[in-house]
């Protein structure tokens, strides 16, 4: 259990370098308990980097990763996935043909009582009543726990991707991209259940290119420009403007064309 104060997940002067390019130079950040922090850059900033180094993807080269106060060593997803880190990409990777309770449990399928594991039935009832507890505590929005995903609409297939990442239950979930390509009312979906995964007290961070959506929901806006830190604003006392300054790289201009008061 994390102290007061401390982060669930701190990231301290971390590098990653593919060859001669410098993905990720000296970068911190953090997200606590029941906090949604918005990460944000243009292409090539470093944010599918440094979500992969998060993830167990990539192993950092330099730095320090801290999980509830503690220095750890992420070097794969089974590391991540061990301290309670759950990753939803934006292909979501779920199987159309099956149903949403198999895909909830797929490869962690619960089996029947019984003699010799590989002679057991899968255990139905008990992974259909657990799906539809989850789904019901987060609200999640679907015709029937039956239904094939690929018949569902996109937001209802993002949900049931966060609903399986939180099968584990991981205190920290990353979104990659969650809204995108979707309708004003998926979208809608998709941030009420960011909402709700805040008030379970889990550690969020939403990768996004909207801004609208990212200041819908987060509590802080943290900006990568180029694999460096750029800006780590509190939402409610930020604008838009202001963070596309920062990834743009044109806030830093602004404020050096500002004469100083010796000048004016």
């Amino acid at each position: 259990m994390s102290a007061a104060g401390t982060p669930l997940l701190e990231l301290e002067g971390v590098s990653k370098r593919f060859g001669p390019v410098q993905a990720l130079d000296r970068v911190d950040f953090a997200v606590s308990a029941g906090e949604v922090v918005g990460l944000v850059g243009d292409n090539g900033a470093g944010k599918s980097t440094m979500v992969k180094a998060i993830a167990g993807i990539n192993t950092i080269d330099d730095g320090v990763i801290r999980f509830e106060g503690e220095e750890v060593s992420i070097s794969s997803p089974q590391d991540a996935t061990g301290l309670g880190i759950a990753t939803v990409y934006q292909d979501l990777a779920l199987c159309d043909n099956l149903d949403v309770v198999n895909n909830l449990f797929l490869g962690r399928e619960e089996v029947a009582p019984g003699f010799g594991r590989a002679s057991r039935q899968l255990d139905e009832v008990k992974m259909e009543h657990e799906t539809a507890d989850l789904l019901s505590n987060l609200a999640v929005t679907i015709p029937s726990l039956r239904s094939e995903v690929g018949t569902l609409s996109g937001g209802q297939r993002q949900q049931v991707a966060v609903a399986r990442s939180l099968l584990g239950e991981p205190k920290v979930v990353l979104l990659d991209e969650p809204t995108a390509a979707l309708g004003v009312p998926q979208t809608k979906q998709v941030l009420a259940l960011i909402r709700r995964l805040r008030e379970r007290d889990l550690g969020v961070v939403v990768i996004s290119h909207n801004l609208v959506d990212v200041f819908e929901i987060a509590d802080r806006v943290f900006v990568l420009r180029l694999g460096r830190s750029a800006g780590n604003f509190t939402a409610s006392d930020t604008t838009e403007e202001q963070v596309i300054g920062a990834i743009t790289g044109l806030g830093d201009r602004d404020k050096e064309a500002q004469p100083t008061e010796e000048k004016r």
